[in-house]
């Protein structure tokens, strides 16, 4: 009897263990980006509340009264089940942005932050992140910092780019151009595909020779998608000789970046006491641009606005740039314009965070690339990126008030890396996204 009830014992345990294990198993899942965004945003929220609508972070020492900006939703990570990575833009009261990381414990819908370190300040990083081997993260000083962890991949890269626009709810008819990469002496482009809900043409702008894609939407296209994927192979980019450019073109003024007044007054303070030369002179702009900017994706950014730069000393790469130009071109300096993507050199695949954009001078029969932005942020690439573009990047397009057949009603267009999206004649944004996989990934 007593060797008949443990046998009965034994085959019902042995029963249960599975439906244990299942139950596990379905609850033990890592959580998707969607839902870390939800987590951090509401974790900020409740913080914020409780902290009379700031939200506190002490770190070393400092202690900061912020307001949330926005969650980079291209570096959230399950780090597995119940473990996660965040990092989102929040702004203190004096300004300034700091990007701080957060990492968090708990299930979906109830999750708590564990540790929270503020990594950049308007965008000049505290420390950096390492993959090991067994693919986990650890920080790095930044004086131990290689230019692999600060952005650069220097000689060749090659990767698979992919941009994703989400069309918005249309009501009524609508028009949307796009720009679709090409290759040049730089860059091997390859579209392996495009997916579109309704035909489509490609166009090309009539002063650059942009290619660029456009259709004719209906409302039964809301929410429907445009995926554009590319096989691409990139150089790093150094100065590269080229005849005397269209001086016409890359001296004039454009409608957001002016030449003369007062930027021919600042340039030509900047360039006192330099020698003649326009090298000379373009890299005491440079320098000029990185003493007296500073890089902070805050208020009315991102239009690549001189005056703008000029007035309010902030921005994001566009500022940066089309500042540079204007002060290049109103002393004689011919330069110009080109916006696409940075691909992450710390990483093999993933988000990016939005476009990326850089200019190039002419001065001693060479065209030389700089990007100022870049080297604000990280000052000990400032002699770099005077030079230098690396290769872990796609362009996009090049050159600014760019006029397309048919184009938007609007006029020319400022430049292009998003699309433009006009419904009844008014332009609305559609939500964009860009990712990559470097080739050779796992």
């Amino acid at each position: 009897m007593a060797i008949r009830l443990l046998i009965v014992f034994v085959l019902v345990m042995t029963a249960c263990r599975p439906s244990e294990q299942k139950q596990q198993t379905a609850t033990a899942r890592k959580a998707t980006i969607a839902e870390i965004e939800e987590g951090i945003k509401a974790y900020i929220a409740k913080k914020t509340e409780e902290d009379k609508g700031y939200f506190i972070v002490t770190d070393s020492g400092k202690t900061y009264k912020m307001k949330l900006v926005r969650v980079h939703t291209e570096y959230l990570s399950s780090l597995g089940p119940g473990r996660q990575f965040a990092c989102v833009d929040l702004a203190d009261i004096s300004g300034d942005v700091y990007d701080v990381d957060f990492f968090m414990n708990g299930d979906p819908g109830n999750m708590d932050v564990t540790e929270t370190t503020v990594h950049k300040l308007n965008g000049k990083p505290f420390y950096a992140w390492k993959q090991k081997a067994d693919k986990t993260w650890y920080r790095l000083p930044m004086k131990e910092a290689t230019t692999g962890l600060l952005g650069v991949i220097e000689g060749e890269d090659s990767f698979e780019f992919f941009y994703h626009v989400t069309l918005p709810e249309i009501k009524s008819g609508a028009r949307i151009w796009l720009p679709v990469a090409s290759s040049d002496a730089y860059q091997s482009v390859e579209i392996k595909s495009i997916a579109s809900p309704v035909a489509h043409q490609i166009l090309k702008d009539e002063e650059f020779g942009n290619n660029i894609f456009f259709a004719e939407l209906l409302p039964r296209h809301s929410k429907d998608s445009i995926r554009i994927s590319y096989k691409v192979s990139r150089k790093e980019r150094g100065p590269s000789e080229e005849k005397s450019p269209d001086k016409e073109r890359f001296l004039k003024a454009n409608a957001t970046m002016p030449v003369g007044g007062r930027f021919e007054e600042i340039a030509r303070g900047a360039i006192k006491g330099k020698s003649a030369g326009d090298l000379m002179k373009a890299r005491a702009l440079y320098d000029y641009v990185i003493d007296n900017m500073r890089y902070m994706k805050f208020g009315n950014y991102g239009g690549g606005d001189s005056n703008y730069a000029c007035d309010v000393k902030t921005g994001n790469c566009s500022e940066f740039h089309s500042y540079f130009i204007s002060l290049a071109r109103s002393i004689g300096i011919p330069a110009r314009f080109a916006i696409g993507a940075s691909i992450p050199s710390d990483r093999n695949d993933g988000g990016i965070d939005g476009y990326h954009c850089w200019a190039e001078f002419y001065a001693d029969g060479k065209w030389w690339p700089v990007d100022i932005s870049e080297a604000n942020k990280y000052t000990a690439l400032a002699t770099y990126y005077f030079g230098h573009h690396p290769a872990n990047r796609i362009e996009l397009s090049r050159g600014r008030d760019l006029k397309i057949k048919p184009g938007p009603k609007s006029g020319p267009v400022n430049f292009m890396a998003y699309p433009v999206l006009e419904v009844d004649g008014k332009e609305v944004k559609a939500k964009t996204t860009f990712t990559f996989l470097r080739s050779g990934a796992d």
